[in-house]
């Protein structure tokens, strides 16, 4: 077998991007305790070991990393290391670079609450698509939490302040320990099903693992989730995040950012109100200016100022043409009339009773007009209509032509 002769950097890098590449590795909790502990006071950087009876990892913790860290890192302390496994090329030995630290007494209840966080994860409740928005303008604001914390003052404090209209019950409900799990779920049903708020704030303020461990649960996210009312998860402070905020509609930073976000700030309102009215006013003021200007434009023009001497010629003129049009139509009529009068005396020449007054005179038989003599026999009744009356007679003898 031809052996692969690499160079000590080609070789490093190659093993370098194997671990990179490797999704388990890519995010691992390793338990151990600190040893060599040093804090880099120039970069911020934390560079230590952590061991067990049979070996030893290097770690570093970057400054961007352990800006936030809850514990202070010390030699001897046990701990529980979350980060990803890689190799740093210089000195060629593979690290951890660690993105979180917390004393190995509560790593059971971190590693339990990444299982379970993976479990829901994946069955899609923590979906942006299930996301529901909140009321904008609520009536009532219910908030599961210690009746006796800090958190519940804070809440109802801010939320008052800002928006007085909202009415604020208190589900009192146990925060840690064994009965909190119940207690927050019976509350999140208590706001569904009889006493219907708007919106939901549960949660509580900061502590360790163990005190966050409640919202950590299936039970509490599964409720959450299913809540037919919006649900703000403020479990905490700026840094801790629970189960419950990613199940929740919205996650606030800290009980109070959870009273913002719940209610509108009136006096933010009522100065957004004032600004548009001042706009909408400047807007009319300016139309009705304009308007003036050109109303008094037009006033002010030829045309306007004469309008009375264009309306007295335009009346001048509609007399006139009134006038006129009389002249023609009494032409129109008078020719019209004498037309009439021609064709009456044409009808009247040509008329029946008229050529009955000349002497003649007009013959029926059986009421009909007898216009030959063809038509009448000896015998017939005939009516003879004159002039001046009628006569019925008795035909003796019918003569055509002169004969008889």
């Amino acid at each position: 077998m031809e052996n692969n002769t690499l160079t000590v950097t080609q070789l490093t890098e190659i093993i370098k991007m194997t671990l990179d590449g490797s999704p388990y590795l890519n995010r691992v909790a390793v338990s151990g305790e600190i040893s060599n502990f040093n804090h880099h006071f120039a970069s911020g950087h934390m560079y230590f070991t952590i061991k067990d009876d049979g070996a030893q990892l290097k770690c570093v913790m970057f400054r961007s990393s352990n800006v936030n860290l809850r514990i202070k890192p010390e030699n001897g302390m046990k701990v529980l290391c979350t980060g990803r496994i890689s190799v740093y090329p210089q000195d060629g030995r593979y690290q951890l670079y660690v993105s979180d630290i917390i004393e190995n007494g509560i790593g059971a209840l971190y590693i339990e609450a990444e299982r379970i966080r993976k479990k829901l994860e994946a069955e899609g409740i923590f979906s942006e698509k299930l996301k529901r928005p909140l009321l904008p303008y609520p009536k009532k604001l219910g908030v599961i939490t210690s009746q006796t914390g800090a958190a519940v003052r804070d809440i109802i404090n801010i939320a008052t302040s800002r928006y007085p209209e909202c009415e604020i019950i208190v589900y009192p409900a146990i925060v840690q320990g064994e009965y909190a799990v119940k207690t927050l779920v019976d509350g999140i049903a208590y706001f569904n099903n009889k006493e219907l708020v708007d919106t939901i704030i549960i949660g509580r303020g900061g502590g360790s693992i163990e005190d966050l461990q409640p919202f950590n649960t299936e039970e509490v996210a599964y409720a959450v989730r299913a809540s037919k009312i919006p649900v703000i998860s403020a479990v905490g402070h700026e840094t801790d995040y629970t189960i419950c905020d990613f199940a929740a509609d919205v996650r606030a930073s800290t009980p109070s950012h959870a009273a913002e976000l719940a209610v509108p700030d009136c006096k933010a309102l009522k100065n957004t109100l004032e600004s548009d009215l001042l706009i909408i006013r400047q807007r009319i003021s300016k139309i009705l200016s304009d308007d003036r200007a050109a109303l008094e434009k037009i006033s002010s023009s030829r045309a306007f100022s004469s309008l009375e001497n264009q309306i007295t010629d335009r009346r001048q003129m509609l007399d006139g043409i009134s006038s006129s049009m009389a002249d023609k139509m009494n032409i129109i009529l008078l020719n019209r009339k004498s037309e009439f009068e021609k064709s009456a005396a044409r009808l009247d020449s040509t008329s029946p009773l008229k050529v009955l007054s000349r002497g003649y005179s007009f013959v029926e038989k059986d009421g009909v007009p007898v216009t030959s003599a063809e038509n009448i026999e000896k015998g017939d009744k005939i009516k003879i209509t004159m002039n001046n009356g009628e006569v019925i007679s008795t035909v003796d003898e019918v003569k055509l032509n002169g004969k008889q």
